[in-house]
């Protein structure tokens, strides 16, 4: 098993908080090859705000799910309603921000982990931010709606100037992991390749204490622990989906799945997956979403 580098003398981590960013029903025959037929879960579509310890650096980690979905592309509003992803959103990325006493103007770094609609929220309000995705991500905007009618993609969710497409291919590995970039080459949190959900999808890996504790932010990589611990595998065979299942390349899919198994099993590591039922179930509400944070292992 392949060994997260150790702590230097002094190191900085991250503190890391939960956001409220909406909710949706996810069926889950779509994603588990052994779901009952008919089962569904209400999950949440989580995000996350990490504080760097030194320089006070706020980043946040997808933007969840839009209030306003009626003003996402067509295309999107209609496979909400064609998959039965019934959405709900008490209180989104900004509410909640504001509700701990920031501004998403206050953000200085947005990482959006894949250019679903369902993490993409609503970009407009951070306006000082650079966005942060994967490179491969760009394919979908080329172009995007309205220009292309059926594109899901809205050609203007990125902000020209002030969005960054990270190439990792080149970038050294952590742990079980072949590719990561040290963003703030501290060691203190690392933007991940997570291939096969999505081209350009991504994780985080952050450390959350100067003694050695870490966390997985999973984004989709998986949409259910089952996967995780094993007790499922990828559903297959779907219709409405081009690869047949919820990922567009299921091997490499199964081998990030294979590889966020590994990191879970090292010492003080924690894993939560952007819908992550059971985790949102035991915390929400809690010290665990902003103003509070996460306790590190």
């Amino acid at each position: 098993m392949t060994a997260l580098p150790p702590p230097t003398k002094d190191q900085a981590f991250c503190n890391v908080s939960a956001l409220e960013s909406g909710h949706l029903n996810l069926p889950l025959p779509i994603f588990l090859d052994n779901a009952a037929p008919g089962s569904a879960i209400l999950a949440p579509s989580l995000s996350f705000l990490l504080h760097h310890s030194k320089t006070d650096k706020k980043l946040v980690f997808d933007l969840g799910i839009r209030k306003d979905i009626e003003n996402a592309p067509p295309s999107v509003q209609k496979w909400i309603v064609a998959a039965s992803f019934h959405t709900s959103v008490p209180q989104d990325v900004t509410e909640s921000l504001t509700h701990g006493g920031l501004s998403p103007s206050d953000v200085d770094t947005v990482c959006i982990s894949h250019c679903h609609w369902d993490h993409t929220g609503d970009t407009k309000p951070f306006v000082n931010s650079e966005f942060i995705v994967g490179a491969a991500s760009a394919s979908f905007f080329k172009p995007g709606y309205p220009e292309d009618p059926d594109s899901p993609f809205a050609s203007d969710l990125l902000p020209q100037g002030r969005t960054r497409f990270v190439e990792l291919h080149e970038h050294p590995p952590l742990g079980p992991f072949p590719h990561a970039l040290d963003l703030y080459s501290d060691g203190s949190l690392y933007i991940v390749d997570a291939a096969g959900h999505l081209p350009g999808h991504l994780l985080l890996i952050a450390r959350t204490s100067a003694d050695g504790a870490w966390i997985l932010l999973g984004g989709d990589s998986a949409h259910h622990w089952n996967l995780i611990t094993g007790e499922s595998k990828i559903a297959d065979g779907r219709p409405g989906f081009p690869s047949g299942c919820a990922h567009l390349d299921k091997e490499a899919a199964e081998l990030t799945i294979h590889r966020i198994r590994e990191f879970w099993k090292l010492p003080r590591t924690r894993v939560i997956l952007a819908h992550d039922e059971p985790w949102y179930k035991e915390n929400k509400g809690g010290a665990a979403f902003w103003p509070g944070h996460i306790a590190s292992k």
